[in-house]
């Protein structure tokens, strides 16, 4: 009887397939009645999926399966560490406003106070990057430590060394001896997408080996916070709270795709969003700071904003997405190139630009002297332009990491008698001078400096971070002004780059 019903199947399925533009559904419906009588409706899906290449979704009743995230949170943890930043206390000198004493016995300046500061600790996350031990941070966890000390997921510590930093992106880098760490493999954060999971890995309030997930909720987001600096943030919703900055995001698959950086919050603690500075920014600054010990900074030289801004609102571009061109500077590449004010630039070396986070971004990944393509529409037509970029000194020479010591001096700050004698409550004194900066620009010892770029300076703490700011301005120079212990005030000007 089974024989019987088979053929006679087989006979319907070939009279059903000879005939022209027969209908697919009929053929599907027959195909499921003969296959229920012979007990095999399971393989009906199948048979419907080839002939008609429909998704699975719309067919398949089994439960949809989660993405599995476990395995890129267990390689993360082991190479995501909790950092110690200790700066160590200070000594300051307080002046105390004059009282009647003061005025009738004293010099009427009134009296000083030596203060000590109490140390001050701070807490952050770190990724290592290379099984040698170099770990990428932000520059806010370590910024002024005198100390640094990491420790890892299996609580070994290590005292750590700060190869360089660069406030600018709020990326630092240091170095823990060692060899066969842990790492996170680096990702392609231009590849992330909107919607795609991701894992913050951190050590939120001292919580060690914290993983919270979410998405990438958007890209090349601009915050404002960093005065200036280079901002092209991915958002994402997995929670970043205080202690996650420096830490992993990473996506599913277990590559770093960013470095936790900022906390967009009314209270300070998770409201929602959290920000990471992608690793396309990322590598650029840390190879720079290994090979140079500063970072190359390209510059395209222009000033604009977003289309959709106020200012570009009544303005007929041809265009809806860009960066508007305000202004172009002198002695740029872009003012080289021919870029003008009023154009909207629209590509950067084959990428896409929208707004000027991803103009900044794309300009971040260069070095001075690379040369790119800039796609710019003026007069609502394309032009296609080549660009060399250039630094902020507007060359394409290499910035080198400067120390205190290429000054050539010894300093201390001045003390009570000192300051009383010049009539002034702070300065740091030349005590020492051999071949350097200072000796060439004709400083001699003795010199009390009060001022340097305008900033007062009280310690040498406060002098290395005017010459590290003063390296990166396109002057490149140090604009001294003090005293000499005889009264006589003196300004010296102090070129950083000249001998190099």
């Amino acid at each position: 009887m089974i024989g019987i019903v088979m053929k006679s199947t087989i006979k319907k399925l070939f009279g059903y397939s000879a005939m022209v533009l027969g209908s697919a559904l009929v053929a599907g419906l027959t195909t499921y009645t003969l296959m229920e009588k012979n007990g095999v409706n399971e393989t009906v899906v199948a048979v419907q999926q080839e002939g008609f290449a429909m998704p699975t979704a719309l067919f398949d009743n089994k439960p949809a399966q989660p993405v599995d995230l476990t395995g890129a949170a267990e390689n993360s943890v082991h190479a995501v560490v909790h950092i110690k930043s200790t700066q160590l206390g200070r000594t300051h000198t307080v002046q105390q406003m004059p009282d009647l004493f003061d005025f009738f016995f004293g010099d009427g300046m009134g009296r000083q106070q030596q203060v000590r500061t109490q140390p001050r600790v701070g807490f952050g996350s770190g990724v290592i990057i290379s099984k040698d031990g170099y770990i990428v941070t932000n520059n806010h966890v370590i910024e002024g430590a005198d100390e640094i000390d990491v420790k890892l997921n299996d609580n070994r510590e290590y005292k750590g060394k700060l190869i360089g930093a660069d406030p600018n992106t709020d990326l630092a880098l240091v170095k823990i001896e060692g060899d066969d760490f842990s790492v996170v493999p680096i990702g392609d954060s231009d590849a992330l997408k909107v919607g795609e999971w991701v894992l913050a890995v951190g050590n939120p309030f001292n919580l060690t080996s914290t993983v919270t997930a979410g998405i990438v909720s958007a890209k090349a987001r601009s915050l404002g916070v960093y005065n200036g600096g280079i901002e092209s943030f991915i958002q994402t919703d997995a929670a970043i709270n205080q202690g996650n900055s420096g830490g992993a995001l990473v996506n599913a698959r277990g590559e770093l795709v960013g470095i936790n950086a900022v906390l967009s919050s009314p209270t300070g603690a998770y409201a929602g969003y959290g920000f990471a500075i992608p690793v396309s920014i990322m590598t650029k600054v840390v190879d720079d700071l290994k090979e140079f010990g500063a970072v190359q900074r390209a510059i395209l030289g222009v000033s604009g904003y977003d289309l959709g801004d106020e200012r570009t609102k009544d303005k007929d571009l041809g265009v809806v997405e860009g960066v508007y061109v305000a202004d172009v500077t002198d002695g740029s590449g872009a003012k080289a190139a021919g870029i003008e004010p009023g154009d909207v630039i629209v590509n950067i070396a084959g990428k896409k630009v929208h707004n000027m986070a991803e103009l900044q971004e794309n300009i971040a990944k260069h070095r001075p002297g690379d040369k790119v393509e800039v796609t710019v529409v003026r007069g609502k037509k394309e032009k296609h332009l080549n660009v060399t970029l250039k630094n902020m000194q507007g060359n394409t020479e290499v910035v080198k990491k400067v120390e205190l010591d290429v000054l050539g001096a010894a300093f201390k700050p001045i003390d009570d008698d000192m300051k009383r004698h010049l009539g002034v409550n702070y300065g740091l004194q030349v005590t020492g001078l051999d071949k350097g900066k200072l000796a060439d620009a004709g400083i001699k010892k003795g010199f009390v400096i009060l001022k340097v770029n305008g900033v007062k300076i009280t310690s040498e703490d406060d002098l290395a971070k005017v010459l590290k700011e003063a390296n990166q301005s396109p002057e490149r120079a140090l604009f001294i002004s003090g005293y000499y212990t005889s009264g006589r005030r003196a300004n010296y000007a102090v070129d950083l780059a000249d001998g190099e």
